[in-house]
């Protein structure tokens, strides 16, 4: 499914075509695709929210498949291996940034389905110190979300997280709320989902929400002593921060934002509460989420659909019309 031009998503600008195969070289593995999520980035790429791609570019990055071919390079992965592709495809390494931990800073990072061609295709191409080995056994399609949903709700949560048994909000219930809530409840913090949607907030029960909250009934008074913002949208960061505690922190999920309104310095930030953005991941991310997902037993609420229904996906999910999230099966048929 190839982008050629970035247009509303309503227009169904993804294209169904024929594409020569990669060809992996130096320390790339070829991953014949099984599945790949549908992420809230995809759609910015699609629509134009990010600066637009230099070329025609596949989007998704949340793939999951096996090796089929690998470059000389690779020395540690080999055909018939399962892995996952992020949405972190390579760094400089070499920069500030990248050699004091902080590669999701790299300003020269290269990124799937956006810099490089991603998941709704039969092939996508990794870079084997980038991709992550799985169990032979793993469902491809359950586990799709956890690599870029999960991981940057993960990233989210740790720079929001208050002291142990501490209550911790979420706003927005998508794809990587409804995983990071699982996350947060299993550590045992006490949970609370703000949404407008009625099924976002039933699923936020069935997965162990504290406490849900419609959108329009939250209160004045400041009860949290942390928060995740997930929705892309600047006035969701101000009702979260009107319902922080002093010295909390409000992380924000999202790689596109609308303008922020003007914050009330004296009633919502005073008091030491702070705001943070989350740009991309680590690694190092990503191998701690994925070993809690493990062992906490944590699952991705997911919808199938064929790849040439990307468009259609991509619609469902700027209507918020989707528990949990969507993944394609990029499997010929």
């Amino acid at each position: 499914m190839v982008l050629h031009k970035v247009a509303d998503v309503n227009s169904k600008p993804l294209k169904f075509e024929d594409v020569s195969e990669p060809l992996p070289r130096g320390d790339e593995v070829r991953v014949k695709i099984e599945n790949c999520a549908v992420c809230r980035t995809d759609l910015n790429v699609v629509e134009g929210d990010l600066p637009a791609p230099s070329r025609s570019i596949i989007p998704g990055h949340e793939i999951v498949g096996r090796i089929d071919s690998v470059g000389d390079g690779v020395k540690n992965l080999a055909a018939g291996d399962l892995i996952g592709i992020p949405w972190l495809h390579s760094t400089c390494g070499t920069c500030e940034y990248c050699v004091t931990g902080r590669e999701n800073l790299c300003d020269n990072k290269v990124f799937t389905g956006y810099t490089v061609n991603g998941g709704y295709a039969e092939y996508a191409l990794g870079r084997e110190a980038y991709v992550f080995e799985l169990p032979q056994e793993t469902n491809s399609a359950e586990i799709a979300p956890f690599f870029c949903a999960g991981i940057i709700g993960y990233r989210a949560l740790k720079l929001a997280l208050p002291a142990p048994g501490g209550r911790i909000g979420f706003f927005g219930f998508g794809g990587s709320a409804h995983i990071t809530l699982q996350l947060a409840s299993k550590l045992g913090y006490e949970t609370v989902v703000y949404s407008r949607n009625p099924s976002h907030l039933k699923l936020a029960q069935e997965l162990g929400a504290s406490e849900t909250v419609q959108t329009k009934d939250i209160g004045p008074e400041k009860t949290l002593d942390g928060a995740v913002v997930f929705a892309p949208i600047g006035e969701v960061a101000i009702e979260a921060l009107k319902q922080l505690k002093k010295g909390a922190t409000l992380s924000i999920a999202a790689i596109h934002m609308n303008s922020i309104p003007s914050i009330d310095y004296d009633r919502d930030l005073f008091g030491e509460r702070r705001i943070m953005s989350v740009e991309s991941n680590t690694r190092a991310d990503a191998r701690e989420f994925l070993a809690l997902a493990r062992r906490l037993k944590l699952e991705a609420r997911v919808t199938i659909r064929k790849l040439e229904e990307a468009n259609e996906a991509l619609i469902d999910l700027k209507k918020g019309s989707i528990d949990g999230a969507f993944v394609l099966d990029c499997r010929s048929e």
